[in-house]
C-alpha cells in the first residue's frame, strides 16, 4: 500500500480512472481481493498533510478495539432462513456440526434451540 508522496503521485496519474481502481492501484485492496476504500481515503488524507485522530488502540477513528460489535437482532431472509450468526454461536460456545432441537411457542412467537446430547458409541449397539 503507498503513503505519502508516492500515494499521491500515483493516483494522480490514475485521476481518469474509476476510484476503486485507483486504490486497486495504490494497493488497497484485502486479501479476499476487496477494495479498502476507507483505508484508501484515509491515507489520501494524511498524504495530504492532515493528522487523523487515533482512538486507544492507537486505530484511527473512534471504534474501540473490538470491530463491529453483534446487534441483538435479524431477520428472515428472502429464501425464508433465519440466520443467527457467528457471534452468538461463539458467545454460546457453540461448535460447528453440534445439533440441536427447534422448538417453537407460537403463542409467544419463541423459538428455542435445544441441544441434542450426543448418542455414545455404546447407547447405539445396545
Amino acid at each position: 500500500m503507498l503513503v505519502g508522496k508516492e500515494l499521491l503521485d500515483k493516483a494522480r496519474s490514475l485521476s481518469n480512472r474509476p476510484e476503486d481502481e485507483i486504490a486497486r492501484g495504490c494497493g488497497y485492496v484485502g486479501p479476499s481481493g476487496r477494495v479498502l476504500r476507507k483505508s484508501f481515503y484515509r491515507a489520501l488524507v494524511e498524504a495530504k498533510g492532515y493528522k487523523l485522530r487515533t482512538n486507544r488502540s492507537g486505530r484511527p477513528g473512534n471504534r474501540s478495539s473490538r470491530g463491529r460489535q453483534a446487534e441483538f437482532r435479524t431477520k428472515v431472509h428472502g429464501n425464508g432462513n433465519l440466520l443467527i450468526g457467528h457471534a452468538y454461536t461463539k458467545k454460546l460456545g457453540l461448535e460447528p456440526g453440534q445439533e440441536f432441537r427447534i422448538e417453537l411457542h407460537r403463542d409467544s412467537g419463541i423459538i428455542g434451540l435445544l441441544p441434542l446430547q450426543n448418542k455414545k458409541a455404546s447407547d447405539e449397539t445396545s
